[in-house]
């Protein structure tokens, strides 16, 4: 049971029933994330006043991305603008916290908006309305004009951070393959886009299919495996300037899976010849490789442990395939799955507490997570197809690939409790994303 004396909660968490109203007014507003039902918490955000005329432009579309945010986490809902009793015209003007209360709004974000040229000045601040107390300082954020949706993600990680506790994961981008044409003869590009969908860039043209890119701990490289020349290989992209180069193959090798250290100056991957599927390591600044694993196996989809000290993989040493962990150096694997059915794609989360998997069973595709001894294990979906999860920066969501008979694949998320299942909207069939990390 939570001690509601010490942490006054807002919103209907596991174990604990709503505080009253009197003992929410005596601390400020804090939202405990549990694995419970979480009943989401009415907020208000009035369209961003403008300090000058060129602001106007911008104050309702900077509220709009940060409402569209926080009610996109599940936690929040907004209480839209017809609703609204108080009005907002001045940023330094006192909140009279009384009309917020007629609405039932719980948390208030007011803001102001000054463009000069090129620059754009975004001010805001977030209220407790229950208790009439402003949560932390005010902020301003400063940018480019054309940076204004950045500006707004950045401001949507601040106001979740303050009344969560958790970093925001808003502010990121996330790689996938963007799908277009006939089954028979799909056409598969490298594409990447906001977390929220929008601003999507092509940094492969579609000539040739292209899987599986996952992004560096920087954000400013990616990784994929391209059939350019009829057989995978490794390529590593430079996001800004397109530049690519193939790694970690010679003659006769085919190449695949590949994944960043956390430090970014390694790539541990996949390696098939002579019918043998291993997994290797490639420092990229020496081009030095050395091998992992040297089983009759197939050992593929590797992926590094935050520390940069463990991978976990799958491999079908045992028959069907299963999550195994082992240390970089190499040496012995271990066998972290038991459940039953199929295990793959596994993914060590941000945090380093959990991997999350795709599991197969019962003619059904799973999301789940389990602690990295493989104890705890939950699966958040199921669904005809549901594979490949990538985490958010704060390992608190995790999006991954969905498809249903006869529908094109689209891309999902869903929260680490299981909750908030939604869509990511894209602009056609969609698949294989990986999220990156915070932009600097």
């Amino acid at each position: 049971m939570t001690d509601l004396s010490r942490r006054p909660l807002l919103g209907l968490l596991a174990g604990a029933a709503i505080a009253p109203r009197m003992a929410l007014a005596q601390q400020p507003l804090r939202i405990e994330i549990t694995e419970g039902v979480i009943e989401p918490v009415p907020y208000a955000i009035p369209d961003f006043v403008p300090e000058n005329g060129a602001g106007g432009e911008y104050g309702a579309q900077i509220a709009r991305v940060i409402a569209n945010n926080l009610s996109g986490t599940g936690l929040l809902r907004e209480i839209p603008a017809s609703a609204h009793v108080g009005r907002i015209t001045s940023f330094d003007s006192p909140v009279q916290f009384a009309d917020w209360r007629a609405i039932n709004a719980r948390a208030l974000v007011t803001g102001a908006v000054r463009a000069n040229g090129q620059q754009l000045s975004v001010k805001f601040r977030l209220f407790d309305v229950v208790s009439g107390q402003q949560l932390g300082d005010g902020l301003q954020l400063d940018g480019q004009t054309n940076a204004w949706r950045r500006i707004a993600h950045r401001v949507s990680d601040q106001i979740y951070m303050r009344l969560t506790g958790e970093t925001g994961y808003f502010d990121s981008r996330v790689v996938f393959i963007a799908e277009s044409g006939p089954r028979n003869a799909r056409r598969k590009q490298v594409a990447m886009m906001d977390q929220d969908g929008d601003g999507v860039q092509y940094l492969t043209d579609g000539t040739s299919l292209a899987f599986a890119p996952r992004f560096s701990p920087t954000g400013d490289r990616i990784l994929f495996t391209s059939y350019e020349t009829g057989f995978p290989r490794i390529y590593l992209m430079d996001v800004a300037s397109r530049r690519r180069q193939v790694i970690g193959d010679q003659p006769g090798e085919m190449t695949f899976a590949p994944r960043f250290s956390p430090d970014g100056g390694t790539v541990v991957y996949s390696l098939s010849v002579d019918g043998r599927t291993d997994l290797y390591m490639l420092n990229l600044a020496s081009g030095q490789r050395w091998q992992l694993t040297t089983t009759d196996a197939i050992d593929t989809a590797p992926s590094f442990a935050p520390n940069g000290q463990q991978i976990c993989f799958e491999s079908d040493r045992t028959g069907g395939s299963q999550v195994y962990t082992m240390n970089v150096q190499g040496g012995q694997a271990y066998r972290i799955s038991q459940g039953q059915g199929r295990y793959s794609t596994p993914v060590w989360s941000p945090r380093g507490d959990m991997i999350a998997f795709t599991k197969q069973h019962n003619g059904r595709f799973h999301i789940g997570v389990m602690r990295t001894d493989g104890s705890n294990e939950r699966l958040l979906t199921a669904s005809y197809l549901d594979e490949g999860p990538t985490w958010s920066p704060n390992g608190r969501v995790i999006m991954f690939t969905r498809e249903e008979p006869g529908t094109d694949p689209t891309l999902m998320s869903v929260d680490i409790t299981g909750r908030n299942l939604r869509r990511i909207p894209t602009p056609g069939p969609a698949s294989d994303p990986s999220w990156s990390p915070l932009l600097p």
